[in-house]
């Protein structure tokens, strides 16, 4: 069955927000009673110890699922060349989340242009390692061409549908078609500037069309700088899922 998970890139609680959710608890217990899924971004940075991703994972309610952002090693440093040594560290420590490990996220640099051969070894060895749910966020304007989403197809990882939209092949979704995968920023100030209701409105209207078709959706809100992602984040469950509470004790 397609599933449709809304959340945010960390779980920090805006003070403004901590009505919302239980008083008692860690950050992360307080997040997951309203959400079903978390975005990763720290493991981008700086890794974390498997103890680490294990207290995470009892941490939350067996329905919860995490995604988890490629260390820039990999990405932006490696640039995916060689990078399977790094990949394979990287799978250690996060195998602590076990069946809540949900999807990998890989972030590329801007200046990351679409080679296959760079991209098809590296997927192909991924493949070979980890046959769950992969996105996939290019940055540069040549990986929004039928090559690439071909090839991202065939290994059957998504194209993340990122805002603000950089490229004209970016207002879509692509690759993979069973699998959609949102990373709203923030728009028109990046990182920081939320999404107003008739936005959210149209965006949930999207989702369920797509849950309907039988796609499986995240959509995660990174317009934390400002505090606004778990907001947001609130409306759009409560518009998607109406059946469940729009606030906690």
């Amino acid at each position: 069955m397609a599933t449709l998970r809304i959340g945010c890139a960390g779980w920090s609680l805006p003070r403004a927000q901590w009505p919302q959710f239980p008083a008692d608890g860690s950050h992360l217990e307080r997040y997951a009673a309203r959400f079903d899924t978390v975005e990763i971004d720290t493991s981008f940075h700086r890794p974390h110890q498997r103890a680490t991703y294990e207290r995470w994972a009892d941490s939350t309610p067996a329905r919860f699922r995490f995604a988890a952002k490629l260390p820039k090693t990999i990405t932006h440093e490696q640039r995916l060349v060689g990078s399977m040594p790094a990949f394979d560290v990287f799978m250690s420590q996060v195998g602590g989340l076990g069946e809540k490990l949900g999807c990998l996220v890989v972030q590329l640099a801007p200046s990351h242009a679409f080679d296959p051969h760079v991209a098809g070894a590296f997927l192909q060895a991924l493949r070979g390692r980890h046959a769950g749910a992969v996105a996939l966020e290019p940055r540069h304007a040549s990986w929004f061409e039928p090559p690439a989403d071909e090839l991202l197809a065939r290994f059957q990882v998504a194209r993340v549908l990122a805002d603000p939209v950089l490229h004209a092949g970016g207002a879509a979704p692509g690759g993979w078609p069973d699998l959609i995968y949102l990373r709203l920023h923030g728009s028109p100030r990046t990182y920081w500037s939320p999404y107003d209701s008739s936005v959210l409105a149209q965006l949930g209207q999207r989702l369920r069309r797509a849950q309907a078709d039988g796609i499986s959706c995240w959509c995660i809100f990174d317009n934390t700088a400002g505090g606004e992602a778990i907001g947001n984040a609130l409306a759009l469950a409560c518009d998607v899922h109406p059946e469940r509470p729009t606030a906690r004790p």
